[in-house]
């Protein structure tokens, strides 16, 4: 259900949008769950930030960049100083928006990274398509990329439910994944429209066709399938409001950031919250 301003929405030629985001609003009207905006302002910037994630995978998916384990990553040094944990700090000096974008260029070859990571730098590549250069500048000037940490003015929420909308990031368990092949403990993957996904390491597939690619990584013998999980990732609506509204020279307070190194690799979202709240309870 689709509720504008408190009032039922209804999708009209009016509208001006394109037949991706036409199908996400069909989708948040078919759906059991509300959908609430307080401005048609809000709404259209939701359609255009998802739409600019599945157009973010559909980039990563035919670049060159590689699949890789923490122990293995690589970026292009030019741009990021690659850490002891496998992660990706920004240089000093070095526009956000340069070095993000530089991921999905012609130097994408020299990038390899796990599916967390994968998922994390579509959403910065799809903000940054949404609120242009300057502003998402002013918001990440300290960018690291590891796993699923973030800056937080990203503002991504992780919940479990019982359907997902093109542009979240869901994940794929496979318990039984053997020794050899962990980094395939599981998959994060942008959901795109006509029922695929985007898997970095595996491609833009059918659920079907991830979970028979994961269960390829089994141990012996096994009997538990890989499957598709309820944990389901987005921008918080809080997130989607301050983004939507913001002017381009605000000036932006930021926080102190901190980060779980655990070079465990494609865990989700919410077993690296799980791991961010154990770490901050210690200090």
């Amino acid at each position: 259900m689709l509720q504008v301003s408190g009032n039922p929405f209804q999708i009209t030629e009016s509208l001006n949008v394109g037949r991706m985001e036409k199908e996400i609003l069909q989708q948040m009207q078919n759906v059991g769950e509300l959908y609430a905006y307080p401005s048609i302002q809000s709404l259209l910037f939701d359609i255009t930030f998802r739409k600019n994630m599945m157009e973010s995978a559909k980039d990563m998916n035919e670049s060159d960049v590689s699949f890789e384990g923490f122990a293995y990553a690589t970026c292009n040094l030019t741009y990021w100083n690659l850490t002891p944990a496998g992660g990706f700090l920004i240089k000093p000096y070095v526009l956000p928006s340069d070095a993000i974008r530089d991921i999905f260029s012609e130097n994408s070859s020299l990038y390899a990274f796990e599916c967390a990571t994968a998922s994390v730098i579509n959403f910065y590549h799809a903000m940054l398509n949404s609120i242009g250069t300057s502003m998402f500048n002013a918001y990440f000037p300290n960018l690291y990329l590891y796993s699923w940490h973030t800056d937080p003015d990203l503002g991504l929420y992780t919940f479990y439910a019982n359907h997902y909308l093109p542009g979240d990031v869901v994940y794929f368990s496979n318990p039984d994944f053997s020794q050899e092949n962990s980094s395939y403990r599981g998959e994060n993957a942008i959901a795109m429209t006509g029922g695929k996904f985007f898997g970095h390491g595996i491609g833009i597939e059918t659920a079907e066709e991830i979970i028979q690619f994961l269960n390829e990584k089994r141990r012996p013998r096994s009997k538990q399938s890989a499957y598709l999980t309820r944990s389901v990732t987005r921008l918080s609506q809080e997130s989607l409001e301050k983004f939507a509204y913001q002017q381009r020279d605000y000036n932006v307070q930021k926080m102190s950031l901190f980060v779980i190194h655990h070079n465990i690799t494609s865990i989700s979202s919410s077993h690296y919250l799980r791991y961010l709240l154990k770490g901050t309870r210690r200090i």
